[in-house]
């Protein structure tokens, strides 16, 4: 295992400055990230704000395909905004993460955080039009019958926020007033987050649809190796958001992005997180080789579907949690106490 940490760290690159001060994405004397954002088709938003396609709005539309979450809590693909309002600041740089890090781009992207952080409300409705702007692409489609006119329709007033895509949500300062403009907007709200700032998710007065905390090693030591957490007392701080889960009373969800060759192992650390967690649900899911990761992991570091499923089967065991689910395509498995899982509406 040592060799193999070794062996992947020669290929990652450090950087040396906290993500979280990082340059605001307009007005920046450093123009670089923004244009290579904007060539990976991230529409930005105000100052520190983004909204990108997801591939499964994509297959949605033009092959009546649908994600996971559909299948497991009936999310609708072609109404789901995927958004982050940190495009350009996280708390990590962790190994499988597929989007740019620091000392990934040159110039680099640290800098100084926004001298002013964008309206909620403003934010949710910039949101919304960027990804009209996104979904204007399809309209000759929808025209010529290529793509269902009435999804079309549809899409074009979304029903749920994803908050995730990139960046850490919680370092924006409304977040919680955020997630109460998205449901005024009438519009369900999964937020994403790695746990290391528990002191805003104990604050939230308004709670997400689904919170998720995204969970990738089963100890501190692993956590350091794959996560590279800019803080030192981060593994502290995620076990203070685990002990916080059961204090919501919305449906909560631990991910596991599962690397081969890296925490793909000890069932027994995992177990003991999850029971302390008690969460609604927990997601095993397989590391995807894409992006930016490609330059830190390499292709066999994907576990197969296989693999994630024999990897959970086993977790269950140990959790008194049922395998309720899976998602062969995704190479993600659903774990609940409950029956079936909770339908999103």
């Amino acid at each position: 295992m040592k060799d193999r940490l070794k062996s992947v760290h020669s290929r990652t690159v450090h950087g040396s400055s906290c993500n979280p001060a990082s340059p605001s994405i307009k007005g920046s004397a450093e123009q670089t990230l923004p244009e290579l954002l904007r060539r990976q088709k991230y529409q930005l938003v105000g100052n520190h704000s983004a909204v990108k396609k997801c591939r499964w709005l994509h297959k949605s539309l033009t092959e009546g395909r649908a994600c996971y979450k559909s299948r497991f809590y009936g999310i609708e693909s072609h109404r789901c905004l995927q958004m982050t309002p940190s495009v350009n600041w996280c708390t990590q740089r962790c190994l499988y993460c597929w989007r740019i890090q620091d000392g990934e781009a040159q110039p680099s992207s640290s800098g100084l955080k926004p001298s002013e952080w964008d309206d909620p409300s403003e934010l949710v409705e910039l949101s919304k039009a960027a990804q009209r702007r996104i979904l204007s692409g399809y309209k000759g489609q929808a025209a010529s019958g290529n793509v269902d006119l009435g999804h079309y329709r549809e899409a074009l007033e979304p029903k749920h926020a994803a908050i995730s895509l990139t960046g850490e949500p919680t370092l924006y300062p409304y977040l919680d007033d955020l997630l109460g403009e998205f449901h005024r907007a009438g519009m369900t709200t999964f937020l994403v987050t790695n746990g290391t700032r528990p002191e805003v998710l104990k604050h939230l007065s308004e709670e997400p649809t689904q919170l998720y905390i995204s969970v990738s090693a089963p100890s501190p030591e692993r956590y350091m190796e794959i996560c590279r957490p800019y803080s030192p007392d981060s593994w502290q701080r995620l076990m203070e958001t685990i002990e916080l889960l059961r204090s919501f009373s919305c449906p909560t969800a631990v991910r596991l992005t599962l690397v081969k060759g890296l925490n793909l192992q000890d069932h027994e650390g995992y177990a003991r997180l999850i029971l302390k967690a008690e969460p609604t649900y927990v997601e095993p899911k397989s590391y995807m080789y894409v992006g930016y990761s490609r330059r830190r992991l390499g292709f066999e570091n994907m576990p197969t579907h296989l693999e994630v499923s024999e990897f959970s089967t086993r977790l269950a065991r140990l959790t008194g949690y049922d395998v309720i689910d899976e998602s062969t395509e995704s190479r993600v498995v659903l774990l609940s106490r409950l029956g079936k899982p909770i339908r999103v509406t």
